[in-house]
């Protein structure tokens, strides 16, 4: 069977697709998703303990709270002229529910606690985060799974890095292993074009030809590890310090990647390992694939997703207008 996705939009989500879908829901008819909303709730009575276990770990919130004077109702929520994927991303669910409810939405790159209830892409990973609830946004960009036709054995014996080297953590890495033999490393931000580091982007199908893959964080997270999870590469990084609806908090170290020190100093060390014991490796490639499978079952993700919500408004003092 082809694969489509790699032939026609090389490993990537089809982004024309997506912003057609999210137009056409601007004209949804309301009334249809809000009774829809009641059907699937009685889903959940079939749901299994996952279920209800994700659901709890994206809202926290255990106690009613009331949200802060950057809320607005969903009827007066508006698409803003940037960041309109996060707007489209919480709307495909804010639909199933009634205008009146209040809501408060924070875009982009969270990596603080915020002091009411708000809606999240991402949040730290630590306790007392409860506030934090998370959402799937800007699912377009960092929602992405691959189908990887390589085996691990027939890959390079290498770690491919391939960022934009912006934060002191990530030139920290690039200092210490970018002329390392078992390293191929490449900062990719144009603006950096005349630095040393610099090197062209590679395609997802490019990266596929290395056994280990550079997962480091940037601001919030690392973009690239849910598609590495997915494939046959393995993801190489340090604990993780943020969380977004992969639940990167659940990860395990040597189970579902390649853990490296917070100092980066045995790199070298757990490299040399698996490429000796590459049955090891494969566990950890099985580990992975068989966590991002959770969340290819679209009904279940949509189901998970307004029940989030649904615990959202119940837990600010909403429970009478849902």
């Amino acid at each position: 069977m082809m694969n489509t996705k790699r032939v026609f939009f090389k490993n990537k989500n089809f982004k024309f697709g997506y912003y057609l879908r999210a137009f056409f829901r601007e004209f949804s008819f309301l009334p249809w998703y809000r009774y829809k909303r009641k059907v699937l709730n009685r889903d959940l009575i079939l749901s299994d303990q996952n279920f209800c276990a994700r659901l709890n770990y994206y809202n926290q919130l255990d106690h009613e709270q009331i949200i802060g004077s950057a809320g607005c109702r969903l009827k007066d929520l508006k698409r803003p002229d940037r960041g309109s994927v996060y707007y489209f991303d919480l709307k495909q669910y804010l639909r199933y529910f009634k205008g009146d409810l209040m809501i408060d939405m924070i875009p982009g790159d969270v990596v603080h606690v915020p002091e009411t209830p708000a809606i999240v892409k991402s949040r730290p990973i630590r306790s007392g985060n409860n506030n934090a609830v998370l959402l799937n946004l800007d699912k377009v960009r960092h929602f992405n799974f691959i189908n990887d036709e390589i085996a691990f054995r027939d890959k390079k014996n290498m770690l491919l890095g391939r960022a934009t080297v912006y934060q002191e953590h990530r030139k920290a890495f690039f200092n210490l292993y970018f002329d390392h033999p078992m390293c191929d490393l490449g900062d990719v931000a144009k603006r950096n074009r005349d630095m040393r580091w610099f090197k062209p982007t590679m395609s997802l199908s490019e990266h596929l030809h290395y056994k280990f893959i550079l997962a480091l964080e940037g601001n919030d997270v690392a973009t690239n590890l849910k598609w590495i999870m997915s494939s046959n590469s393995i993801a190489v990084m340090p604990t993780p310090k943020f969380e977004t609806w992969f639940m990167e908090g659940l990860l395990l170290p040597d189970v579902h990647y390649i853990h490296i020190r917070d100092d980066y100093s045995d790199l070298e060390e757990k490299l040399n390992y698996y490429i000796s014991h590459p049955e090891k490796a494969e566990e950890i490639i099985v580990s992975a694939q068989k966590f991002v499978q959770q969340f290819k079952n679209k009904h279940r993700e949509d189901l998970i997703s307004i029940m989030v919500l649904d615990k959202f408004f119940e837990q600010t003092g909403q429970r009478s207008l849902l």
